[in-house]
């Protein structure tokens, strides 16, 4: 775009440049179609780069939405055997099943800062997760293990995902929250 505007402001101010274009037509057509065919892809490149991060966000809102939502499983899975008699196996398949999505998912979190800063959160769930399970395995049987936050990483992980999910249509975020409830059930 410059160098097409600094050749339409050399023509309009210089008449001995004016001259040497109008005596060369096959360059002056050759130049302006080149011209006319660059500046073309570039609007074209411009509106294929705005489309294709429109469906990153989708693609990445999508992501968010499943570590979320198994996050919300494994918190569950892993809260019941603090609150009684749940199974120790069942927490820790969740717990591993939740850092594999979690694992798979932050290549495509990582690049947006707000998808960021929900795989921050995500990955303090596992870690809070990850600990509170071990606090399980070193309790004797039947001692009550400490509180380690997982409720409230569980909450910092639903309000980072949040901003996200407003980039998926009103049926897939209303399909989601069913499957969060579900998991607290």
């Amino acid at each position: 775009m410059l160098f097409a505007l600094v050749l339409v402001i050399g023509e309009l101010a210089d008449p001995a440049q004016r001259r040497w274009w109008g005596a060369r037509p096959l360059t002056t057509d050759t130049v302006s179609g080149l011209l006319v065919l660059l500046i073309t892809v570039l609007v074209v490149n411009q509106l294929l780069n705005r489309r294709q991060a429109r469906q990153r966000g989708h693609a990445v809102a999508a992501q968010a939405a499943i570590v979320a939502a198994q996050g919300a499983r494994s918190a569950k899975a892993v809260s019941s055997v603090i609150d009684g008699p749940g199974d120790r196996g069942a927490a820790s398949d969740g717990f591993r099943t939740y850092m594999l999505v979690l694992l798979v998912g932050a290549p495509v979190l990582i690049n947006d800062p707000v998808a960021r800063h929900f795989l921050e959160q995500a990955q303090y769930l596992g870690a809070v997760l990850g600990s509170t399970l071990a606090a399980i395995d070193s309790s004797p049987h039947g001692a009550a293990v400490p509180d380690k936050g997982l409720n409230h990483a569980v909450r910092e992980v639903q309000s980072a995902a949040a901003p996200l999910l407003q980039l998926l249509n009103p049926e897939i975020r209303e399909s989601i929250q069913r499957i969060g409830q579900t998991a607290e059930e």
